[in-house]
């Protein structure tokens, strides 16, 4: 899978705050394969799903129009 702007995102901001992907995992309450997914730019994921885990961060993914 190719990496994505938001996988590559989610891993940079989990590393600055010190976890793994378990322990993102854990703190976020998603499932430890959502985690390894998203960073690895699976094409489909649930966007509850990743708010839920970005909301960790302070952060949520929202639609934008193309430029």
């Amino acid at each position: 899978m190719e990496k994505t702007k938001l996988s590559m995102i989610v891993k940079a901001l989990r590393k600055e705050h010190g976890l793994t992907q378990e322990g993102l995992a854990m703190k976020s309450g998603v499932g430890l394969s959502f985690v390894r997914n998203l960073e690895q730019g699976k094409p489909s994921l649930r966007m509850d799903k990743v708010n839920q885990l970005l909301d960790l961060f302070n952060y949520e993914l929202t639609a934008t129009k193309r430029t």
